[in-house]
């Protein structure tokens, strides 16, 4: 019942990245053989234009020799087949530079719209290609009446701008009768070839108009239900109960990263229960005092078990160990409005140490560690 309510619902939605990618991969991307086939006539019609000179001449010194022989040299064979190796190889090596032309137009024309995608899943058989009913299908569908409109609008048009420009070039043709013959001949070349030119550029309407159809018809094809939606979104997020579990075990690797360096830390300031912070700080490699761990309940206990395990000294002063924990991050430094509290806790505890170490007087009274308002935090 589920699936049928599935299909049923509208593709209303425009296709996710993830859904072109994949349709990108299995080599489904808008095309347009409009396009593909102007590229190709237009770089022909330039190509006449261009090397139409140069093939020409060509063309008549390879006239001109096969035409000149010697008449004895029509009974000796390897004559004649020297003569048609030589204008074999005239008549191609003209030709490769149009061949060029149009192999590059054969190449960039294609990857016009969509660039360039190489996928082995679209070269791979596929039984629904076999299928009558779906070839019937695709017979009948609004593509195959859009391509069968392109059709008739490019007959009409290409036969339209034909006739419009045999028209207004009527004079030029009728007055190369009274032309001599050989400069009515390139005359004829060059009309002919700018007439071609202008016809081929002519499909280049029908291809300005495929682009945005071939663009719409692809997105509506990978269109997506609301439910196919949520479902990718599910798949590509990963479900509450998987992306709170990975949370948690995240937590959990944080969390003994931040142990790990809780005995590296010069004093812990506490709550005394429920606030535990550990701090750190080297004059000559650090600007300011930096946070290496820090925690409430269950983690504070944890803290404070480390640094008497490594004989950390732990101060309880709650103020200064509130106003650490809400307003610094683990690795970061200290607010400068607390540089104050910090470096007299720093002090006392290093006057301490010396004191234990018989090297100073026992230091008297605890520090005052003044908090501005700004960072105070209450209970």
């Amino acid at each position: 019942m589920a699936e049928e309510n599935d299909s049923s619902q509208e593709r209303s939605e425009e296709p996710t990245e993830r859904k072109l990618k994949q349709a990108k991969e299995e080599g489904n991307i808008a095309r347009s053989k409009e396009l593909n086939t102007s590229a190709i006539l237009v770089a022909a019609a330039a190509g006449f234009l261009i090397f139409g000179p140069g093939m020409a001449a060509t063309l008549m010194d390879i006239m001109k020799f096969n035409f000149g022989f010697d008449a004895y040299a029509s009974w000796d064979t390897t004559v004649a087949m020297r003569y048609l190796e030589v204008s074999t190889y005239e008549a191609l090596k003209s030709l490769i530079p149009l061949f060029i032309l149009l192999l590059v137009a054969a190449f960039f024309g294609p990857i016009g719209l969509g660039g360039w995608n190489f996928a082995t899943k679209a070269i791979a058989p596929k039984g629904s290609r076999l299928n009558p009913l779906s070839g019937l299908k695709r017979m009948f569908s609004l593509n195959s009446l859009v391509e069968l409109l392109k059709g008739w609008g490019k007959i009409l048009l290409v036969g339209t701008i034909s006739a419009i420009l045999l028209f207004g070039l009527k004079g030029n043709f009728i007055s190369m009768v009274f032309e001599p013959t050989e400069p009515s001949v390139k005359h004829a070349a060059f009309l002919l070839a700018w007439t071609f030119l202008l016809m081929c550029c002519s499909t280049l309407i029908i291809a300005a108009l495929d682009i945005p159809f071939q663009i719409y018809s692809h997105t509506k094809k990978l269109r997506m239900t609301m439910q196919e939606v949520k479902e990718e979104f599910k798949n590509t997020e990963g479900k509450p109960e998987v992306k709170s579990k990975i949370r948690q075990l995240q937590r959990e690797m944080a969390n003994r990263r931040m142990m790990s360096d809780v005995p590296d830390a010069d004093v812990v300031i506490t709550n005394p229960e429920h606030y535990a912070v550990a701090l750190k700080y080297e004059p000559n490699a650090m600007p300011a005092p930096v946070m290496l761990a820090k925690g409430v309940d269950q983690v504070a206990f944890k803290i404070r078990e480390i640094a008497t395990e490594y004989k950390i000294p732990v101060m309880e002063i709650p103020p200064l160990a509130r106003s650490i924990y809400h307003h610094t991050e683990i690795g970061g430094e200290i607010p400068e409005g607390l540089y104050i509290a910090v470096a007299q806790v720093l002090a006392y505890v290093y006057q301490t140490e010396q004191w234990k170490k018989g090297h100073a007087p026992k230091p008297e009274g605890r520090p005052d560690c003044p908090i501005p308002n700004d960072l105070r935090e209450d209970e």
